[in-house]
C-alpha cells in the first residue's frame, strides 16, 4: 500500500484541534496504524504552531501526548515522555534490547549495514505478537551513535523519532546522544526515564 500514501512512510490524520493541541492518528503505509511516532509529532507541532501562532503545542496520539516547542532556530523540541528499556535477550542468535516509547522497538548493537537481514527477522518474529520497530546501530563514541532502521509496517525508513529515542536509550541510558540516519541526525536527552527529542521539521 505505499504507493497509496504516495511513497510516504505514513499519513497524519489530524482528528482534533482545539488551541494549541491537536490529536492526529498515524497510518502506516500497510495501512495499520501506529502508536506513536517522534517524527510525525514533529511534524503536526510545527503545522499547529504555524496554524495557531503558539510556540508550544501538545500533540496527543491515543493516550499519549507529546508537548513540543517550535524554538526560533527552527528545530522542534519535544517531551516524548517515559522510555522503557528492558533487559537484552536473544532470539534466533540476534541479541537486542527492548524499548518502549509508547510503541515497541529492537534495539540490536551492530553494523547498520545488516538492517536489511535483521529487521524483517525481529520484525514478525513470534517474540513480538504485535510487531516491533527494528533499529541496529553502531556507537561511534560517547554520545554518538549510527543506525538504520526498520519500521513495523514500513520497511526500512531513513529517519525515525522514536527510533532515535529508543536508540539512545539502549546504548546510553542517559545524557545527550546525537543519532545519526540515512535521513539526518536526531538529538536524543535522558534524564530520569524520560525522553526529550530536538530535530528539524521542513516543508518539501
Amino acid at each position: 500500500m505505499r504507493e497509496d500514501s504516495g511513497g510516504a512512510d505514513g499519513i497524519l490524520e489530524v482528528v482534533s484541534i482545539g488551541g494549541g493541541a491537536a490529536e492526529i492518528v498515524i497510518w502506516n503505509p500497510d495501512g495499520s496504524q501506529a502508536e506513536m511516532s517522534g517524527n510525525g509529532t514533529r511534524i503536526a507541532a510545527r503545522w499547529l504552531a504555524e496554524r495557531t501562532g503558539c510556540a508550544r503545542v501538545d500533540i496527543r496520539v491515543g493516550d499519549r501526548g507529546v508537548a513540543a516547542l517550535v524554538r526560533d532556530d527552527g528545530l522542534v523540541e519535544q517531551d516524548m515522555g517515559p522510555v522503557q528499556t528492558g533487559a537484552g535477550e536473544v532470539v534466533d542468535g540476534i541479541e537486542f534490547v527492548p524499548v518502549s516509547v509508547g510503541n515497541p522497538h529492537a534495539v540490536v548493537v551492530g553494523d547498520p549495514g545488516e538492517i536489511l537481514r535483521i529487521g524483517p527477522l525481529l520484525e514478525t518474529h513470534a517474540r513480538f505478537p504485535g510487531r516491533t520497530n527494528v533499529q541496529v546501530a553502531r556507537i561511534d563514541g560517547p554520545g554518538r551513535v549510527t543506525a538504520r532502521v526498520w519500521e513495523r509496517g514500513v520497511g526500512e525508513t531513513a529517519s525515525s523519532g522514536t527510533s532515535a529515542v529508543a536508540v539512545a536509550a539502549a546504548t546510553h541510558g542517559e545524557g545527550t546522544v546525537v543519532v545519526s540516519f540515512p535521513g539526518g541526525e536526531l538529538t536524543v536527552r535522558l534524564e530520569g526515564g524520560r525522553a526529550t527529542l530536538i530535530g528539524p521539521a521542513e516543508r518539501d
